[in-house]
């Protein structure tokens, strides 16, 4: 079993109060925290490069690390970390917002955060990351139509190659909103694989467009962080997408 760590912002945190504060950690925190890892033996991989150990065609001591939504922060704070470690990442990208801010968020209450440009994409993917598709509009997939659900996802992906000049394969599913026909949409689209956002670890026999994550969050101390990376704690609890 693999886990999939779920990363939004990494950055200082918002005031306390606010809205979705947890779902940013501080870069300190994030570093020692990918250290701790590395320390242990443990190797760092995008969701790309993570597969063929999802599907037990490879064996090792990896997790795969996903940032959803492309915050700049990420690029600017986990970035470096991770280029030290010689860990890769996903970072899943609102391309319709490209170098803009989490407008989606701002009708919830959470403050405005910057998007990253077109080319600091192209910085992180020339630093060996992957980049992949987080929809045109960060959508609830489930409450579309048919249509509506292959534009968002067709129109994404190819932004995204157009820009890095290569397939695009990963996707993942904005406010973990998922259900039958958003996962046969994301197959008829051509992605290879999907995250989601329900809790647990990767194992060969989950459906590979339903991939369970482990969220990390503002709060997770280092035990804490390494019970949810590197145990099975978080496989109780874990909901099956077929």
């Amino acid at each position: 079993m693999i886990p999939i760590l779920m990363y939004h912002q990494i950055g200082q945190p918002a005031p306390r109060g606010a809205y979705l504060r947890g779902a940013t950690v501080h870069p300190r925190r994030f570093a020692s925290q990918m250290i701790l890892l590395k320390r242990l033996g443990y190797q760092g991989l995008s969701l790309g490069e993570g597969l063929p150990y999802i599907r037990g065609e490879k064996q090792g001591k990896v997790f795969i690390i996903t940032f959803d939504d492309g915050y700049q922060n990420v690029y600017l704070n986990a970035r470096p970390i991770l280029n030290q470690l010689g860990f890769t990442a996903t970072n899943f990208i609102v391309t319709n917002l490209v170098g803009g801010i989490n407008e989606w968020m701002l009708a919830k209450g959470s403050l405005e955060a910057q998007l990253m440009t077109a080319d600091e994409i192209l910085h992180w993917r020339g630093d060996g990351h992957e980049i992949g598709s987080h929809t045109v509009d960060h959508v609830y997939l489930s409450q579309l139509s048919r249509d509506e659900q292959l534009q968002q996802l067709q129109e994404s992906k190819h932004y995204l190659e157009g820009l890095l000049g290569e397939t695009v394969d990963s996707f993942c599913y904005p406010f973990g909103d998922i259900d039958d026909k958003a996962i046969q949409a994301v197959k008829d689209s051509g992605y290879r694989s999907a995250v989601a956002t329900h809790k647990g670890l990767a194992r060969t026999d989950d459906n590979i467009f339903a991939l369970p994550r482990v969220s990390i969050i503002r709060s997770n101390h280092l035990l804490r962080f390494y019970q949810k990376a590197a145990t099975k704690l978080e496989d109780r609890r874990r909901k099956i997408y077929w």
